[in-house]
Parts: C-alpha cells; sequence; structure tokens
C-alpha cells in the first residue's frame, strides 16, 4: 500500500519545478526515516506523513486543497486505509508548515514532529540553498536585490500572501529561523549543522557582492 501511496504522490508532484516536487520528498522521507531510527518512532506512520505531507500545499494546489488534505485524504482512501489511520495521518498533515507554526500550531505526535523537523531540515544547508533559487526560477522572482530587505517578524498572514522578495530575503524571514522551531532532539542537531552552512554561505555571497551593509545586517540578525 506505501508503494501505491508513493506512486499516486509522484503522479501529483512529478512535474513540478519549484522545489516541492518528488525530489523533496524523497529527501524528507530518507531524513524522516533516520529520526524515527534515533527517536524509535512508529516507521509506517512517519513513512506516510512525509510522503504526503506537500499533496496539498497551498502554493502548488490552492487554499481549498490544504484547507480540506482533499489529494492525501483520497490517495489515503484508494489504497484502502483503515478510517481511523488515515484520521491519525491527515491530522499529523494538518500541522505540518512553517505558516501553521506562525499561528502557533505544531505537531503533537511523536511521528508529526519527526516529519516536521525534516521538512524544515531539508530547507536548509546546500539543499536548501539550491530549492530556495529553484523556486526563484519557477516564479521568475530574484535572487539577490541589496536594495529589497526582508520583513523581520513576519506574521501568518503576510507570510502566505507576501509578493515583493527575494531569495535572500526568504531565508532570513523563514530559513534561518528554523534551527529554533525543531522539535526533537535529532531534529535539533541536523538544523544547528544546516543553519551553519546557510549562514557561511550568506557571509561570502555578500563579500562577493561587495554588500558590507548586508553583511552588518545579517551580523545583527544573528545576534538577536
Amino acid at each position: 500500500m506505501i508503494e501505491e501511496v508513493r506512486k499516486q504522490v509522484c503522479n501529483l508532484l512529478e512535474k513540478d519545478n519549484s522545489g516541492h516536487g518528488m525530489k523533496h520528498i524523497e529527501s524528507v522521507l530518507k531524513l524522516s526515516l533516520r529520526f524515527a531510527e534515533m527517536e524509535n518512532a512508529n516507521k509506517e506512520f512517519v513513512t506516510l506523513i512525509a510522503l504526503l505531507h506537500d499533496v496539498d500545499d497551498h502554493k502548488l494546489f490552492g487554499m481549498e486543497n490544504a484547507n480540506h488534505l482533499t489529494n492525501a485524504r483520497k490517495i489515503l482512501e484508494q489504497c484502502a486505509f483503515e478510517d481511523d489511520k488515515i484520521e491519525q495521518i491527515l491530522d499529523s498533515i494538518k500541522t505540518i508548515g512553517y505558516s501553521k507554526r506562525l499561528k502557533g500550531i505544531q505537531p503533537i505526535t511523536l511521528e508529526g514532529m519527526i516529519v516536521s523537523d525534516a521538512d524544515m531540515c531539508d530547507a536548509l544547508g546546500t539543499t536548501g540553498i539550491l530549492r530556495c533559487y529553484q523556486y526563484s526560477l519557477a516564479h521568475n522572482n530574484l535572487f539577490f536585490d541589496k536594495n529589497i530587505f526582508p520583513i523581520l517578524d513576519i506574521s501568518a498572514t503576510d507570510y502566505m500572501t507576501k509578493k515583493v522578495g527575494t531569495s535572500v530575503t526568504h531565508m532570513f524571514e523563514k530559513l534561518l529561523r528554523l534551527k529554533d522551531f525543531m522539535l526533537t532532539d535529532s531534529g535539533k542537531k541536523e538544523a544547528l549543522e544546516r543553519h551553519h552552512i546557510m549562514v557561511e554561505f550568506l557571509y561570502h555571497f555578500f563579500e562577493e557582492e561587495d554588500v558590507p551593509e548586508w553583511t552588518e545586517y545579517l551580523d545583527h540578525f544573528l545576534k538577536n
């Protein structure tokens, strides 16, 4: 049944070029299973949550799907999972995502926490930088504009509706904050390592771009 779930997820996401396709799903799944081993979690639930966590992403499928988890429910029902298992999986998926955390919503099951941590870790480090760049290309956004600064302490509403920005402002508004949103010991360790990679990248990038004001901005951001 899990392989059938994977196949249906692939059918939905295989054409995505924004950094939310099957490469992301497989990365989150691999990391989730590593965390599950370390945290002694239910690997079946972790696998299903990881596979399905983006099949109703509002950026890809709209708010109607995001609110009702239309695709995830349909896939689980078609694969004949028990009703109680379907609801447990959907309840975890409903709590995963940065905008949810800005609203004060977070997973309460260990399996949900693990996938949440793995999903956020995949937005950090070298993979996170590449995914951020990929998303910018897909949406014709700039990677960097020295005159566009981040919106710090961004609200969930502003985050969901924000139009003007660059890859670099996104790193400040979201990605560099993710290490503080980890819920498991495994996630905290992994996120910290990937966070340092992103910070080092930005310092080198600002030096090469000759924008000392941005280096100073990063210094200030990290101190606070």
